[in-house]
């Protein structure tokens, strides 16, 4: 009985060491590189594809207040395709990327984690 004890908790430790290595490898990080010329402030979330997450949390958005290039480093699954979404503050008529919602289709507007290091200078205009 005893050696059964043993020989489970050797099999658990395995496991969890398994699992623990794999998860510490599937972790990147993705740099989105934003400018915006847009006469008004912009308010921009990302998206992942390919499962239920946003960046910086649902019901959250990051500020574009000026026309400087802005970094956003994420924390991502590598293989994890995310999309930008971008709207005018205050009003989600004007949008980039997948809008503010998720919900629109864009070109060039989704990149995959793990597939370099960042995005080109993404600039929002009108």
């Amino acid at each position: 009985m005893r050696s059964l004890r043993l020989f489970i908790g050797i099999a658990l430790a395995a496991v969890t060491s398994v699992f623990a290595i794999g998860s510490a490898q599937a972790e990147e990080t993705f740099t989105f590189r934003i400018k915006s010329d847009y006469q008004y402030k912009v308010q921009v979330a990302f998206f992942s594809q390919s499962r239920n997450f946003m960046w910086p949390g649902a019901g959250r958005a990051f500020s574009l207040d000026d026309s400087q290039t802005q970094s956003f480093p994420l924390q991502c699954q590598s293989g994890e395709e995310i999309c930008y979404g971008a709207w005018v503050t205050g009003d989600g008529n004007q949008t980039w990327g997948v809008g503010p919602k998720n919900d629109q289709s864009c070109k060039k507007c989704c990149f995959v984690c793990g597939d370099g290091d960042m995005s080109p200078v993404l600039t929002l205009s009108e």
